[in-house]
């Protein structure tokens, strides 16, 4: 992808863009694509529908979006102050934001920014939102809809809002 070379985003071998995907990379930040990667943006592919481009955003000089091998997306929003890695095998459904602040770090009332993982095999559901802060552990599932503002053990399926535990895989 053309974009991404011309904003220093690192991409791996075989990385596959279904429609457009959006990058911003603040200067002095760090994009990082593993091999095998999927950024689906195409509205009419999946049942499920998408809503938006994938788009992966840094807005500072020390933010980092770092993304393993074998991994998917769906109309994804990653929006990083601080960092976002996401490990191995994470496929993510449609139109999920994931966030490391909330955005308005000049107002008093937003706190900082704070890393965000999802650890490997994570599968999370469509429209679901990961808050800042959160560590999600291997092989869990995040159910459709769902809210994740706390960490979620390995090997659990979490839904709700705000996400909880329902059962241990």
């Amino acid at each position: 992808m053309l974009n991404s070379f011309w904003w220093g985003i690192r991409l791996g071998k075989k990385c596959q863009f279904d429609g457009r995907t959006i990058f911003y990379k603040h200067p002095g930040s760090t994009i990082v694509v593993g091999d095998h990667c999927r950024f689906n943006s195409l509205t009419v592919s999946t049942q499920a529908g998408i809503n938006r481009p994938c788009s992966l955003w840094t807005s500072s000089p020390e933010a980092r979006i770092i993304i393993e091998e074998g991994c998917g997306f769906s109309g994804t929003a990653i929006a990083c102050h601080k960092s976002i890695i996401i490990k191995k095998n994470v496929k993510i459904g449609s139109n999920t934001l994931i966030m490391d602040s909330d955005q308005h770090l000049d107002d008093p009332r937003a706190g900082m920014a704070k890393p965000i993982v999802i650890s490997e095999n994570v599968w999370i559901g469509s429209n679901a939102i990961i808050l800042k802060g959160v560590v999600i552990g291997k092989n869990s599932l995040i159910a459709a809809g769902s809210l994740v503002n706390k960490d979620i053990p390995e090997n659990t399926v979490a839904a709700g809002v705000p996400a909880k535990e329902i059962k241990r895989l």
